[in-house]
């Protein structure tokens, strides 16, 4: 069995911070997104994994996932979730495989997904679900058995939407070889899994069990951070000093706590900073960060944001890489603002 990671797209719904680097490095409790795609398979038995890039994304990927043993495929130009699988197809050669969507979280793994693919079964589909299923993938099922999926439909027939992990037989890539474009001009996995169905071929539907996140918008990635710091087990290796750490915080190596409140549950990351301040729950700091004189909560501050005498509390809030909040002291009392395109900032 293989694992396929798909992280070649462009995340435009997350835009700005997407705008110089893809979605699945992005850190939510303190990780990229992508780290907990690979430890899924490496602890579903899945020990050979292909992660598939873009030309945009190519050096981000390696370098988010530089402790890691993968190999690399390179896909040209974003034409679909099947044609990342076709360009794959060296890669995969005549295995079975787990084709993985990188931007997507699970907070049980995808054990039970691979339990499923028994003899004579062709694909299995993670199902979950959702209130807006005209916004997915959509399946309908007779017992465990998939009979058809609708892509976004406007009047959806189950609310039953396909989460972000497939398990694949070699057979899926014949399939892909005849798909044709759809409506939007890409190759569809949906299309791809309807072809099988139409073949005559086993597709099982399984649930996903505890939460499942697409990481697709601002408000999903505080929400996935919300889940995993959840799960956080407390874990100081930094230095506090004069500071007050409550509920479950990591303080990792090379950080530095000063005179701060700290309410878990917080990840605060290799070498941040956090002086004269306050981390309300819910809160991740990427390495670097600094947070001084200010208070955050329910938020994630990138690898070296910085947070800086800020009086009024920071909350639901994505600062990324590099990013800057600070106070503007004396005359003219005014807001000064150097933001790229779709920022969003709301002022009090």
């Amino acid at each position: 069995m293989k694992g396929l990671i798909l992280a070649a797209g462009r995340g435009t719904r997350l835009r700005p911070l997407t705008h110089t680097r893809p979605k699945p490095v992005i850190r939510v409790a303190g990780r990229p997104i992508l780290h907990y795609a690979v430890e899924n398979l490496l602890e579903a038995g899945v020990k050979e994994i292909g992660v598939v890039v873009s030309p945009e994304t190519e050096k981000d990927i390696r370098e988010a996932l530089a402790g890691y043993r993968v190999s690399y495929v390179l896909q040209e130009e974003p034409q679909g979730l099947a044609h990342a699988v076709a360009v794959a197809r060296d890669f995969l050669g005549q295995s079975p495989f787990v084709l993985y969507l990188g931007d997507n979280l699970f907070q049980k793994g995808i054990g039970r997904f691979l339990e499923a693919f028994g003899e004579g079964v062709s694909a299995v589909i993670a199902l979950v679900r959702v209130k807006n299923p005209s916004q997915f993938g959509v399946a309908v099922l007779q017992g465990d058995r998939i009979v058809r999926l609708v892509e976004k439909p406007k009047d959806p027939p189950s609310d039953l939407a396909v989460a972000g992990v497939y398990v694949f037989t070699p057979e899926v890539l014949e399939v892909i070889q005849d798909l044709k474009p759809s409506a939007r001009g890409e190759y569809e996995i949906t299309d791809a899994i309807q072809g099988l169905v139409d073949r005559g071929k086993r597709v099982v539907g399984v649930e996903v069990e505890g939460w499942w996140k697409d990481t697709g918008r601002p408000e999903d990635l505080l929400d996935a951070n919300r889940l995993l710091l959840e799960e956080l087990s407390p874990r100081v290796e930094g230095h506090v000093e004069g500071s007050q750490l409550t509920g479950r915080v990591v303080v990792e190596r090379g950080a530095k706590v000063v005179g701060s409140t700290v309410i878990g549950p917080a990840f605060i990351g290799e070498g941040a900073l956090v002086e004269g301040a306050y981390i309300g729950p819910f809160t991740s700091l990427g390495p670097g960060a600094r947070v001084v004189r200010s208070e955050v909560e329910y938020s994630i501050l990138e690898d070296h944001a910085a947070l800086v005498d800020v009086a009024l509390r920071l909350q639901e809030s994505i600062l990324g890489v590099g990013a800057a909040v600070r106070s503007r002291n004396g005359l003219p009392r005014a807001h000064r603002l150097i933001l790229g395109d779709l920022s969003q900032v709301e002022l009090a």
